[in-house]
């Protein structure tokens, strides 16, 4: 099932590309109870940009189709129905180079551990011998078995709080799909809203100046003694790194008040 011409997979320079194999990683659900947990792996998955599921002896033999499994994924139909499903994890992982079993489980023998930090390592380890990459996640009641712990190469552990560190299944699978897509360069964020033009240093001063007409005009700063209250609101203002169209907003706050206070 796994090539073995070099037991050190680690440590491998880096890759102008990311090939097929490290790109496209399969996510491999063992046993699985609850067919809502199939189908949040298969959303999970999905919105990293992978596609690739696989399921190893669920305990229902149509969770593809599953009513809840469909609901669950929620538009990732598509990635769950293209879903292989094997008896055993040789059976449906048989393309994978590099095999990593979730586990929140230390074992005193078996593959290396290693935290989430370690994924970019194996990216480019795994693509300079292209080798494919795929992550295995035992069954919600009872976690992977030592066997199929201990015919993987890497034993992978989410840090949780010591008091309490059960994961879901579809979450651990979506820690592991965004840490691998991370590894990979991570996914470009949306287009953000159009920065506005900040205001000149002229404009901020003409806003400071009706700032302090409206105070005098409110009788909340007085002339004779103005203390350090306006030096204060300019630094308040070069902190803020006010925007034209906040200055004018502010502006027209000042003249309502002036307004009022001179009965207009």
């Amino acid at each position: 099932m796994k090539e073995r011409e070099g037991d050190d997979f680690i440590g491998a320079g880096d890759c102008a590309a990311w090939s097929d194999a490290v790109a496209r990683p399969l996510f491999v659900l063992v046993q699985t109870r609850v067919p809502g947990n199939a189908g949040a792996a298969a959303r999970a998955i999905k919105t990293m940009g992978f596609a690739d599921l696989a399921l190893v002896a669920p305990e229902l033999a149509g969770l593809r189709e599953h009513e809840q499994a469909l609901a669950f994924a929620s538009g990732a139909d598509d990635v769950l129905r293209a879903a292989r499903q094997g008896a055993t994890l040789d059976e449906v992982a048989g393309d994978c180079g590099v095999l990593v079993a979730l586990s929140s489980r230390v074992r005193d023998f078996g593959p290396p551990l290693h935290g989430p930090d370690w994924l970019p390592e194996l990216a480019r380890s795994a693509a300079a011998q292209g080798r494919r990459v795929g992550f295995v996640f035992g069954s919600e009641r009872t976690g992977l078995d030592n066997a199929t712990v201990y015919g993987c190469d890497a034993l992978l552990n989410l840090p949780t709080s010591a008091q309490y560190a059960s994961l879901n299944l579809a979450q651990a699978v979506q820690i592991v799909a965004w840490e691998w897509r991370r590894a990979l360069g991570g996914l470009a964020l949306p287009p953000g809203p159009v920065a506005e033009a900040a205001a000149t240093r002229a404009e901020v001063q003409g806003l400071l100046e009706q700032v302090q007409r409206a105070l005098l005009a409110l009788g909340y700063l007085d002339a004779q003694a103005p203390r350090r209250l306006m030096p204060r609101l300019a630094r308040l203002a070069a902190r803020s790194a006010l925007t034209r169209q906040e200055v004018q907003i502010l502006r027209g706050v000042c003249a309502a008040v002036l307004r009022r206070e001179q009965g207009d």
